[in-house]
């Protein structure tokens, strides 16, 4: 059973998808028609920077998710495969935006100028400097661990788990001194903490508004049945129905993205072999760890995506 995944933000780097885009017309195309939709030469970023812009959530979203989108032109212009291929898709956080892209319940268009609010609204969300994320790691960390932490956290400000990516590596997300006390508290657990770089915090409470900005914007926006089943960050089930898509979408905003619960599940089901998507590597090695006796790959370039595609024929 073939999974498709799709990265999520901290994926990106200067110099992404430019060589798929000369190796590739349908790259260059897909690049092209994100440049449209967002008024914006987004593509000369990714290719030229500055990093530092091109990590801001604004525009590193609709980046990230126009390489996943180019990955999968290459694949079926040049290869035949389709997303169809596969037996589920799924993406981290953003990335399950590129995953419902990949399977038709948005144009190329809408998801572009989606993920540049979506960034935008984040950003909006909470003023600089208030909000925090920290990644905790170590072979003691674990959701029990993480939830202690957060618990911890939780008695001077906001604070809760973010992203359950894999035993050892979990994110914490909220106010500044939440987070902060969540540090202290995980570290006399035993984990190691690392406050991360980020403009805003994500999925906790503190981004209520960006989740009222996205149900207007997705209320707005047609969603297509996608063609192979989406599995939520929210829920970690497998959906089809645009109605319950756009309101999954909402409640990820502020929800958890339980990813290790995901990659659990797909191996559960049967799944015998993870393909990422986009740029980057970031979920492949989260796929090995999760679901070791699964394969786990990605394709990043032209070499990559034609020995995927050489393996299915």
């Amino acid at each position: 059973m073939l999974i498709f995944q799709f990265p999520g933000q901290g994926s990106q780097s200067v110099g992404m998808g430019v060589a798929l885009a000369e190796a590739f017309p349908a790259a260059k195309q897909v690049f092209a028609e994100i440049d449209d939709a967002l008024g914006q030469k987004l593509s000369s970023l990714m290719a030229e920077g500055p990093i530092e812009t091109l990590t801001l959530t604004e525009n590193a979203q609709p980046a990230l998710m126009a390489v996943s989108m180019a990955v999968v032109a290459v694949l079926r212009t040049e290869f035949g495969i389709g997303v169809d291929n596969a037996a589920f898709v799924a993406g981290h956080s953003l990335g399950e935006y590129s995953a419902l892209t990949a399977a038709g319940a948005f144009s190329i268009a809408d998801a572009a100028r989606l993920l540049r609010l979506r960034g935008q609204a984040m950003q909006r969300a909470v003023a600089p400097g208030l909000g925090a994320m920290a990644s905790l790691i170590g072979p003691k960390v674990d959701l029990a661990l993480a939830e202690a932490a957060a618990a911890a956290g939780a008695k001077v400000g906001v604070c809760v788990v973010a992203n359950d990516n894999n035993a050892g590596n979990i994110v914490i997300s909220g106010t500044k001194e939440g987070v902060d006390a969540a540090i202290v508290a995980a570290k006399e657990m035993g984990a190691r903490a690392i406050p991360l770089s980020v403009s805003a915090p994500f999925h906790c409470p503190l981004m209520a508004p960006a989740a009222e900005e996205m149900a207007v914007a997705l209320g707005a926006t047609t969603i297509l049945k996608p063609v192979v089943p989406v599995l939520s960050n929210v829920t970690v089930a497998p959906t089809q129905d645009p109605e319950t898509i756009a309101k999954l979408l909402v409640e990820q905003v502020t929800g958890r993205v339980r990813w290790r619960e995901s990659i659990s599940w797909f191996a559960a089901q049967g799944a015998t072999q993870f393909v990422e998507l986009g740029a980057g590597s970031v979920l492949t090695g989260m796929s090995k760890r999760i679901a070791p006796d699964a394969a786990s790959i990605a394709l990043t370039g032209a070499d990559e995506i034609a020995a995927f595609a050489a393996s299915l024929s």
